[in-house]
Order: C-alpha cells, then structure tokens, then sequence
C-alpha cells in the first residue's frame, strides 16, 4: 500500500455530519482524519451497519475505519474512495490458515479486505495495527469501489457474486463447491477474531 503522505492535503469544512464529527473533535484537516483512524485500536465492532460505531467503541477492522474515512471525503467532494476486495487467505498472511486450506482442500481462502483508493494510489488505514495478520495485502483477485457505510449483507453479496461469477468457474477451483468455500472462509474468520481478541 502508498505513504499516508500521499494522501490529500486539505482543511475539513463543515460541509456534513461527518465533517462536523471530526470538527468538533478539533481535528482540523483530511490527513489528520486519516492519521486518527489509523490510530485507533483494531477490533471488531457490536454493529457493523452503525455509522458511528467507530467513534462510540473507539476501535475498529477495515470496514468502519475505511468507512468514516470515505465518507468524509465525499463530504468533501475528495475524489478519494472504499474498494471491497477479495485476496488469497494463506498462512502468509495469517499463521494458522494452513490447517484450515488442508482440512477442506482448497489452494486458499477467498477473504474480504476494504481500502481507500485515490487518484492511482491505495492506502490501508488499518496497516500496522494489531489486526492479526503477518503482512500487509497487496494482491487482490478481485476489487470493486462501494459506498462508503456499505452494509454488512451487500458486501456479502458482493462476495457471493465474485465467488459464483468469477472464482468457482477459475481452474484452481474446479470441483470445489461455493459450500466448502462458505465454511472455510467462517473459520478463517473465527481464526482472525481469535487472533485479534479485541
């Protein structure tokens, strides 16, 4: 993913809510927004389809951090926004995902992860946090943009859609059902909760 640097250098206005949030926060420019989402703690939230919910609990995953950080730059009419994307979950990634490809004899996990992309640029304001993962995602399979507070059932579908559309159909999964996919990826989900505990 690009420097945090990259991203645009400009005052917030109070031109929305969000806007407003940050404001009243004396959080005065767009980096300083994405700086603050950065800092705070990586953690799954009570409810994802609550806007606010990462200010409320003070922590967040890729969902609400890239969320509120879109949203505001729609806000601010920032040609900056949230891409959903489907990557290769491999013990590269995260220590303990081998055992769950060998039990279900899949050469991976199809997994989602959101980011901010702007201009030719893509940053990741979860990056560096505690978020259980070994490195960064780099590659994804599969990437589309979104509204910024997509709901928790759309960004399922999307990747129902990717899985039955596009990677059920590709060689590496010849034969493999969407089913097999489906409970791999629910334990590779427990897996990172558990790596996570927060």
């Amino acid at each position: 993913m690009d420097s945090y640097e990259l991203l645009p250098h400009l005052d917030i206005t109070p031109s929305g809510e969000i806007c407003s949030k940050f404001l009243g926060m004396n959080i005065k420019t767009f980096q300083e927004a994405c700086n603050y989402v950065h800092n705070l703690d990586y953690g799954y939230n009570s409810d994802t389809d609550d806007r606010w919910i990462l200010f409320k609990e003070l922590k967040g995953s890729c969902t609400p951090k890239h969320g509120v950080i879109a949203g505001l730059a729609e806000e601010l009419q920032i040609p900056l926004y949230k891409n959903v994307g489907i990557y290769k979950f491999t013990e590269k990634i995260v220590k303990g995902a081998q055992k769950i490809i060998e039990k279900y004899k899949i050469p991976f996990i199809p997994m989602v992860h959101c980011f901010l992309e702007y201009n030719n640029y893509r940053f990741d304001l979860t990056e560096g946090n505690d978020n259980g993962k070994e490195t960064s995602i780099e590659e994804f399979m599969h990437k589309e943009q979104v509204e910024p507070f997509i709901s928790r059932k759309n960004e399922y579908l999307l990747y129902r859609r990717v899985l039955e559309e596009k990677l059920l159909l590709s060689p590496e999964f010849a034969g493999i059902s969407l089913k097999i996919i489906l409970k791999a990826r629910e334990e590779a989900i427990l897996l990172l909760h558990e790596k996570v505990k927060k």
